[in-house]
């Protein structure tokens, strides 16, 4: 079966602008708040964000940093292939700060229990909040619930939403992948 376009370019771009005023709008200026993507492919809407925060908005400075959660999952031994990790690159302090994971898709949760569980290593937090793209909302394992979304969608469970980023593959897009049967 043919991939579902459910968001082109175009959208993708209303929908990031929409939750950068929806952050502005909580956190005004960022001044106790810290945006953390969730490597890899929450990095791809934090650098967004954050380009969006400071070319469209005005606000510039503002505390980020992308977390890879790979040694911290609770799959991590049972692939069948090791999982690759990514890069962290946490240079600011999470200590009595306002912690916004983003990621671009909240499928079971179990990579944002993941990221609870990382953020430990570098302090504690005032309170954590979640934005993510796109969530599958009646696919969770774990009682997680995003802050902001950008788009709901109900898919099966073997259904796949594939997220494209031009830095990737020369194109904005979020397609869903029906399971054949």
């Amino acid at each position: 079966m043919q991939p579902k376009l459910l968001l082109n370019a175009h959208q993708i771009d209303i929908l990031l602008h929409r939750l950068a005023c929806q952050l502005i709008e909580r956190h005004l200026d960022f001044s106790k708040t810290v945006l953390i993507g969730l490597q890899p492919r929450g990095a791809f809407v934090l650098d967004r964000l954050i380009n969006l925060l400071s070319k469209n908005y005005g606000i510039v400075d503002v505390a980020h940093g992308k977390l890879d959660t790979t040694f911290f999952r609770d799959d991590f031994r049972r692939a069948d292939k090791p999982h690759a990790a990514n890069a962290t690159q946490m240079n600011v302090s999470v200590e009595d700060k306002c912690i916004v994971f983003i990621d671009d898709v909240l499928y079971t949760g179990r990579s944002i229990r993941a990221a609870l569980t990382a953020i430990e290593s570098y302090g504690r937090p005032s309170e954590i909040e979640l934005l993510t793209l796109i969530d599958r909302r009646f696919s969770r394992h774990l009682p997680i619930q995003p802050d902001y979304v950008g788009r709901q969608i109900d898919s099966l469970q073997n259904d796949k939403v594939e997220v494209k980023w031009k830095e990737i593959t020369d194109e904005d897009s979020v397609y869903l992948i029906k399971e054949t049967l």
